[in-house]
Formats: C-alpha cells, structure tokens, sequence
C-alpha cells in the first residue's frame, strides 16, 4: 500500500484564528450596548439583533477553538489530527442559528398581534453603529481561510449585518412615519433570508459528516482519469471523502499490468489527482491475474471496465 500526504496549512488556521478572536471581542462588546439600547427604545429588531450579536460571540469563540484544534498535529489516537472539529462546529453553528430563526419569528408574530412602541430615532442611531461593525467582522472574516468553520462564523455575521439593516430601517421608517409594525415584519424577513443560507451550510456539513463525495469532485469522472493511466487496466473499491476543508482523500485500488512499474504508475496517478486536489492518497495495487472491474453500484454498466 502506497500513501501521499499533503501538510502546510498551519499559516492559514493560525490566521483565521487570530480573525476569529478580533471578530470575537467586536461582536461581544456591541452586543451588550445593543441590548441595553433595544431595551430601553423597546425595539424588537435592536434587542433581536443583539441576541444575535451574542450567538454570534459563542459561534465566532466556537470557531476559533476549532481553529487552534485544527492546528494540533495527529496522534496515535486521531490519526487525522483534529481536523474534523471545524466540520463539527460548522455542524453546531447551522443548529444554533436555527434556534435563533425560531426566536426571532417567534418574537415577531408575537409583536405583530400586540404592536408595541418603539423609539425611532435611537433605533436608528443604534443600527447604524451596529452596521459598521458588522461590515467590518464580515470583512476581517472573509479574508481568512474558507473552511466549514469559518463559513459557519460568516454565516452568523452576514445574518447579523442583514439584522442591522433591518434595524436600521425600521427605525427610519418609524421616525418618519410612525408605523410600528415595520419592526416585526422586517425581523420576519430576515429570519427567513438567513434560513435559506443555514440550512445550505447544515446540508454541506452533514454531506460531510456522512463522508460524501465533495460536491465539486465525480466519482465517475475521477475512476475513469485514473484507468486511463498507462499500465492502469482496471480500478476498483474507489473511495473518495473530505477530511476538512483543507483536506480531500481518495483510496483504491489499481489493477496494474506489470507490478515492477508501480513506482512510476503510483507517481503518475498521484500527479493526476494532486491537481485535482486531493492531497491524501491511499493507492494499493494488485497483478493482473483476473480481470476486476469497477462501475457505479446499481449501474446499467456493471462490469464494464474502466479503461484507456
């Protein structure tokens, strides 16, 4: 059995980490003005936003522990290192913010059928502040590394800055017209944009928790580029599963025609599959003594080979 690994992401998990801490200290700081602020001009949007600002500190405190786990090397008991902690937390994250949809829409029709008034103009003073530091996290997140954790952060701060705007448009609409009602309809309307996006993310990590093929990648596609290597007849037992983000690994194993050629097969194929990005490799060959073929389960072409 043969083996390729791929390292060297320390650089990008400790920056996203240091991201995460700062977003962290922004978010919890103007939550507790936000709330204090929402309670006293009676907004729903401020004290919603701001109850979201704090699910915002626990996911971003969330995401930058996976970010210093991620970086712990592996070990005779996780192999894989824990790399899988951010597919956890962006796991944790998706459920937590549909905890705070359900709050939010639960507030909201309550608001609706007993309006309450709300203080305009401090609403508005308020939503703006809060907008600009959600820009700014938003920002600061999405100039660190991509991965399921730090898209599961994002995700909050995104819903957050839609929160804001909300807010801030709520209170402009109330200063200038009195109509209070805006505020729970616009909280119901945000509820419902961040809904779409959390239940994309808790879909993605689930794909990855089940060891799915990513979404990017084919099966299909990727057996045929192999057998189509020289001294490559057949391949068989191909599997192909994301680690992390970071990381995508394959196993298989190849009929070869001669096995004094692995060495050269084995370098041939992993160049095909490191530029398709798939940086852990287990590649196992086999003589040709009998004929194996591999096919799709349930395929209509079970048995065909996959060949040059």
């Amino acid at each position: 059995m043969s083996e390729g690994h791929t390292h060297g992401h320390t650089q990008g998990e400790a920056a996203s980490g240091t991201h995460l801490l700062a977003a962290l200290a922004l978010t919890l700081g103007f939550a507790a003005v936000e709330a204090g602020a929402g309670w006293w001009s009676g907004s729903l949007a401020l004290l919603g936003d701001a109850g979201h600002m704090v699910t915002d500190s626990v996911s971003l405190g969330l995401a930058a522990l996976a970010a210093w786990a991620c970086r712990k090397p592996a070990s005779s008991r996780h192999s894989y290192g824990l790399q899988r902690t951010e597919v956890l937390m962006g796991l944790l994250n998706s459920l937590l913010m549909l905890g705070v949809i359900v709050a939010l829409t639960v507030a909201a029709i309550g608001r609706l059928l007993a309006p309450q008034a709300v203080q305009g103009e401090t609403v508005t003073v308020v939503a703006f502040i809060g907008l600009v530091i959600n820009i700014l996290v938003a920002w600061m997140l999405s100039r660190g590394e991509q991965t399921l954790n730090t898209r599961g952060a994002l995700l909050h701060v995104l819903g957050d800055l839609l929160g804001s705007v909300a807010a801030l448009v709520s209170g402009l609409v109330i200063t200038l017209t009195g109509w209070m009602a805006i505020d729970p309809i616009l909280t119901l309307i945000i509820a419902a944009l961040i809904l779409a996006s959390t239940i994309r993310l808790l879909l993605e990590t689930l794909h990855t928790l089940m060891e799915g093929v990513p979404h990017h990648l084919s099966l299909k596609e990727i057996g045929h580029a192999i057998a189509a290597r020289p001294h490559v007849r057949s391949v068989h037992d191909l599997h192909l599963w994301t680690v992390s983000s970071r990381q995508v690994a394959l196993s298989a194993h190849l009929v070869v025609e001669d096995l004094g050629e692995w060495e050269r097969v084995l370098a041939d194929v992993a160049a095909t599959l490191h530029g398709l990005g798939i940086d852990h490799l287990t590649l196992q060959p086999e003589p040709l003594l009998r004929q194996v073929h591999w096919a799709e389960r349930g395929s209509q072409a079970k048995g065909k080979k996959l060949a040059n």
